[in-house]
Parts: structure tokens; C-alpha cells; sequence
């Protein structure tokens, strides 16, 4: 754009390059002179906006630039220009690049109509999917959780009255942190299902591969104490949302779609939160209007890393109206006057549709990490650090440094922390080698089991402290380990020029449907009983598969990964690596640190300054989007 600063990042040349192609096709059909740099900065500012993740801007935002003309005024002139419509032009099938709603929200057009699509789509599915009168469901879900009647005494149950408005609903959006008993319920309700109805169409879903796995092996090990006929109906599968929809070479196309449904009579989505808006969209276009459709995830989590925060949007109300809650007791045996919901965030015409579950089965309150994610979600970061500071709990351990700002090395304490937590991981790729027989099945399942139980996550992808630094730091030290320790034999494989090596974990960051990998899938190169290295994925009937290398699609090294990759997986302990000052921390916020701390299941170790941190929790992720209003016009 003339007299623009030149753009720093490629998002901004892409959103410079947008303005000027918007500018320049007004020009040529005629628009007002005084419409064209408005329209410009409308369509910079709406390209940037989505980039950050929003699903819209704002017409207060050209304020900014145009400081002295009125919204009013920058409206009149938008839609002057040709290439703005609004929502009555959009009705009346006048579609333009840009849209305008009637609240100044400023959309690229295809999320205005993914917000209209899902918006239309979830008012549809709202409320009973069934009679709830079913005098069976109350013994069957007595069964169930009869340990928890035993544990609870008097208090009320919500994993039971989640099951129970699952039950009752066609779509039910559960909300929980983990181990609130989000996959107990869903084993217990798939129970009621499948007994009520055995040739039921079940199936389940995730965000990512990895997301999808864990789903599974949860829900397998949470229905060990139903019948065995039971467990025989359940799900043999978990399929990635892209797998479970056909994904196609062609971007954003699917098999199954509002002409082509899913088989499908029961969905069930772990890990809802990392969906964007395009995805949801597609997703509920696909699913039967009749079938059930329950979205699992944590309200408090980061969002996806496209446009959009759904979850966290069709989670924020928990209320329950008079008649649900009668329906409730009915089902649960609970007492009317003991089902009390919290508080919602705001209201949407959701009510009906979501539960939280706020009892964490595996962080007690006054636990080390459990407090810790606590006070962060409260934002009480001064509290956050006293607690992170205790040192009588071995859950936590903070790393408390001040690294110069502009440093390019880690501090050795960092350095020394990632090498012993990856030690065993090192050595079990090295034992792996040693063996005379590279049968492997077993072995590959213990090497994975020794690198699933720590992880580097990083704040950011670039700097001494990201992801592609870190990588090379811990590529170093197993070439080096390999170097000494491995065979003669793979002395070339373990070279530093090498860019496969045994032992190298990497990402798959692109779908690849004919490949069966998926964005988020992990992989580890490790030698076959010939020699030959190749990626080893692991499969949904617990056996590896094995990918050449050349026909990996687009991966990285993943000793270290991005909190963001990071939803959906769960390691025994970690270390979170925060940014020095002065480097990206506009990106830290609570949800992000909330989101890192809670991947641990036994140990969190964070390297941050406490300044950092108190920052960080003062900060919260807030995505601007209309689906709400949508969901009530």
C-alpha cells in the first residue's frame, strides 16, 4: 500500500497484498475515490484479524485509521465501494469478498457464512432428541456409578447428570478439566446407548491423532468394569475429524458433507476446543439432523490455532432451565433442588445443551499442579508464583531464571533438565540398537513408552527458547550419545549431516489421507529387522506402522513441540519453556500456560521469570466472533 510501512511478516504481506487487490477491483468498477482507502484498510484489518485467530474485526478498529471520521460515516462508504455486502445483500444472494453485520462486525465473507452455517446448524439440534421417560436409564445409570454414590455420599454426582442429559439431548456439550471424568461419562453413556440399542452407529472423533488415541485407550480403560458384553459393542476406532470426513488432496473439501451424511447415529468429539470455525462447520453439516452429538473438551483451554473459538463459545453456559433439571432428576434419581449449575459466563440460547464438570478426579484442589492450574485460570498470578515457589510438593518445580534479554543459549540448569529427563529416552533408542534381533513390536512399544513420558513445550517456535532451537540442541546431544554408544554399523546414521537418524521423533503437520497420517500424528525413526530406518506410527489395534521417510508429508522434529500441539496429548511430565523478556509475549496468556501446565499428569517443570508469569495470567485470549449472536437471530 502506498506510503505504508514495509510489512515484517508474511501475514502482513499477504494482508497488504489483500488491501491493494480489493482497492484496485473497486477502482476498476467504479467506486467512490473517498470508498477506496477505507475499503483498503477494512480488508487489511479483516485479513490480520483471522490470522490472529479472530472470525471477524470490528468497524471501530478503522478508527484507528480514520480517526476523525465517524463509524457511521466508514460504514456508509464500505458498502459504497462495491465490494462490501451486507447481511440483507448476503440474504439476497449479493455475495462480496468482505461483509459488514448490521453490529459493525467486519468478516471475511466464508467466515460469516461458516459463523450462518454452524449457527443454523446447532439452533436445529438443540433440545431433546428422545422421550425421556425410559425407566430403565435411572437402574442402568445406578450401575454405573455406584462407586461414585459410595465416594460422594449426598453430593451431586455430575458425571451421572452428564450422562443423563446426554441422554436427554441431541447435542450435549461437556466442559471439564483433566481428569474431571469427561471419558468416564462417555463410557457409561455409550454403555446406555449400546444396551438400549446394540446396532447403534457410534462413532468417535478428535482434533488430531494423537487426540484421537488417547481418546480411545481412555474409553477402553474406563469400560474395563462394564460387562463384557458391553465392552465387546464399544467403538473399535477413533478417527481424526479429517479422516472420520473424508479428507480429500483438495484443502477445506471433505466426502461427507450436507449432501453425503455420515452413517451415522451417535457422535462423540474428545478434545472439542482445538476446533476451528471452518472445521465445526463442516463437521455438523455432515452429521445426521436426528443423531446425538456430544462435544467433549476444557472451556479453558487455548483455541484452535485457526479462526475461531467455538468450544469455549458453546460451553459458556451452564444454566439449566426448570424443565431440564426436572428431566435430569427423573433420569439420575438426583433431588431437583440439589442439581444447582454454576454460574454462566454469559448466556446463549444454548442452556440446555452443556454441563461442566469442575471435580478433578486426578489433581486434588490443594494438589501442586491442580492448585497451580487454578490460580492461573483465576488469574492470580502472584499466588501462582508462591505456590510454584513451595518447596514440600515434587509435583512442581520451577526453573526461576533471568536470562539476558537478545541471549541465543539456554541457561545450563534448562540444558542439564531437558538431557536427564530424556536420558532413558536416549538410552532405550541405544538398547534398541544393541539387540541382536530387531523383532521389535515389544520394543518399539517400550521406546515409545519411554519417550511419551516427558516433552518439551515451548511457547514459541523461534528464539533460543522455541521449538526449532531447543530440536537442534536435543538433535545434538542423541547424535552425540549415538556417536559413542550405537554400533559401527550406524555410524553413518548417526551423523549430525544426517537428517534421519534412530531415534528422531517427528510431527506430521499436513493431512495425508492416502498415507492414513494426519496433522498432529507422532512418528519415531527407528531401524526395521533389516537395518533400514523408517518412521514407525502407532496404529488403533496397538501394532506400528512403518512410513519411509521420503514419503513422510510435511514434519518436523518433535523432542520439542508448541504448547498448541500440544492439546490432546498428556505425558507424565514436562518441562513448559517460556520466552525471555522482550520476546513474544504478547502470545502468553493464561490459557496458555494453563493449557502447557495441565498436559502432566505426575510433574510440571516451568522455566519462566516470575515477572513473566504474573504477566502472563493478567492475560487473557479473547477471540472476537458473532457466532453467538447468530445462534440467537
Amino acid at each position: 500500500m502506498p506510503g505504508a510501512q514495509r510489512p515484517d511478516t508474511a501475514g502482513e504481506w499477504l494482508a497488504d497484498g489483500l488491501a491493494v487487490h480489493l482497492r484496485d477491483w473497486a477502482q476498476a468498477g467504479g467506486a467512490p475515490a473517498d470508498a477506496l482507502p477505507i475499503l483498503a484498510a477494512a480488508g487489511r484489518l479483516a485479513c490480520l484479524a483471522t490470522q490472529a485467530g479472530h472470525v471477524c474485526a470490528h468497524i471501530d478498529d478503522l478508527t484507528a485509521h480514520f480517526p476523525h471520521l465517524p463509524p457511521a460515516y466508514l460504514r456508509e462508504r464500505l458498502l459504497a465501494s462495491g465490494r462490501v455486502s451486507s447481511v440483507t445483500d448476503a440474504a439476497a444472494g449479493k455475495i462480496q469478498p468482505l461483509l459488514l453485520d448490521d453490529d459493525g462486525r467486519l468478516y471475511p465473507y466464508r467466515y460469516y457464512a461458516y459463523e450462518r452455517r454452524l449457527a443454523d446448524n446447532l439452533r436445529r439440534r438443540a433440545g431433546r432428541s428422545a422421550p425421556t421417560a425410559d425407566a430403565a436409564i435411572g437402574d442402568r445409570l445406578a450401575q454405573l456409578f455406584a462407586a461414585n454414590r459410595a465416594r460422594l455420599g449426598e453430593r451431586v454426582d455430575w458425571q451421572r447428570l452428564a450422562v443423563a442429559l446426554a441422554w436427554r439431548n441431541r447435542l450435549t456439550i461437556i466442559s471439564g478439566g483433566p481428569g474431571t471424568g469427561k471419558t468416564r461419562s462417555i463410557a457409561a453413556l455409550l454403555a446406555c446407548l449400546l444396551d438400549e440399542q446394540p446396532e447403534r452407529r457410534v462413532a468417535l472423533a478428535a482434533p488430531t491423532g494423537k487426540a484421537a488415541a488417547r481418546m480411545l485407550e481412555a474409553l477402553r480403560h474406563s469400560a474395563a468394569t462394564l460387562p463384557m458384553t458391553l465392552q465387546q459393542r464399544l467403538p473399535r476406532e477413533a478417527y481424526t475429524v479429517h479422516r472420520l470426513l473424508g479428507a480429500s488432496d483438495a484443502p477445506g473439501r471433505f466426502r461427507h458433507h450436507a449432501d453425503n451424511l455420515l452413517p451415522i447415529d451417535t457422535l462423540i468429539v474428545d478434545e472439542a476446543s482445538m476446533l476451528d470455525l471452518a472445521l465445526a462447520c463442516q463437521l455438523f453439516d455432515a452429521v445426521p439432523m436426528q443423531a446425538r452429538v456430544i462435544l467433549l473438551g476444557d472451556k479453558d483451554q487455548l483455541s484452535a490455532v485457526e479462526a475461531g473459538a467455538v468450544f469455549a463459545e458453546l460451553s459458556a453456559d451452564p444454566t439449566l432451565s426448570a424443565a431440564c433439571v426436572a428431566d435430569l432428576a427423573a433420569l439420575s434419581g438426583t433431588p431437583p433442588a440439589a442439581i444447582i449449575p454454576p454460574p454462566p459466563l454469559y448466556p446463549t440460547p444454548l442452556a440446555d445443551s452443556v454441563l461442566w464438570l469442575n471435580e478433578s478426579h486426578r489433581f486434588s484442589q490443594n494438589s501442586g499442579i491442580g492448585r497451580l492450574a487454578a490460580e492461573i485460570n483465576a488469574g492470580h498470578g502472584a499466588a501462582a508464583c508462591d505456590w510454584l515457589a513451595r518447596a514440600d510438593d515434587a509435583s512442581l518445580r520451577w526453573l526461576e531464571d533471568h536470562v539476558p534479554t537478545g541471549s541465543d543459549r539456554l541457561p545450563a540448569a534448562l540444558r542439564q533438565a531437558m538431557l536427564d529427563a530424556y536420558a532413558p529416552y536416549f538410552d532405550a533408542v541405544i538398547e534398541r540398537l544393541r539387540l541382536a534381533e530387531n523383532d521389535a513390536a515389544d520394543g518399539e512399544r517400550a521406546i515409545f513408552a519411554a519417550f511419551d513420558r516427558f516433552r518439551v513445550l515451548c511457547a514459541l517456535r523461534a528464539g533460543a527458547r522455541g521449538v526449532v532451537a531447543v530440536n537442534r540442541w536435543l538433535e545434538n546431544q542423541l547424535h552425540q550419545r549415538l556417536a559413542s554408544a550405537a554400533p559401527s554399523s550406524l555410524s553413518d546414521a548417526s551423523s549430525p549431516h544426517s537428517p534421519w537418524y534412530p531415534g528422531r521423533p517427528v510431527m506430521v503437520l499436513r493431512n495425508d489421507p492416502l498415507q492414513r497420517l494426519f496433522n498432529g500424528d507422532v512418528g519415531l525413526c527407528l531401524p526395521d529387522e533389516n537395518g533400514e530406518l523408517s518412521v514407525c506410527f502407532p496404529a488403533a489395534d496397538g501394532r506400528f506402522r512403518r512410513i519411509a521417510p521420503a514419503r513422510l508429508p510435511e514434519h518436523e522434529t518433535a523432542f520439542a513441540i508448541t504448547v498448541h500441539k500440544s492439546q490432546g496429548s498428556e505425558f507424565a511430565s514436562l518441562l513448559l519453556l517460556l520466552p525471555e523478556a522482550g520476546q513474544g509475549e504478547s502470545l502468553l496468556t493464561r490459557e496458555l500456560l494453563y493449557t502447557g501446565i495441565t498436559r502432566a499428569a505426575q510433574q510440571v517443570s516451568i522455566a519462566a521469570s516470575r515477572q513473566l508469569l504474573i504477566d502472563a495470567c493478567a492475560k487473557r485470549s479473547l477471540r472476537r466472533s458473532g457466532l453467538l449472536a447468530r445462534l440467537r437471530s
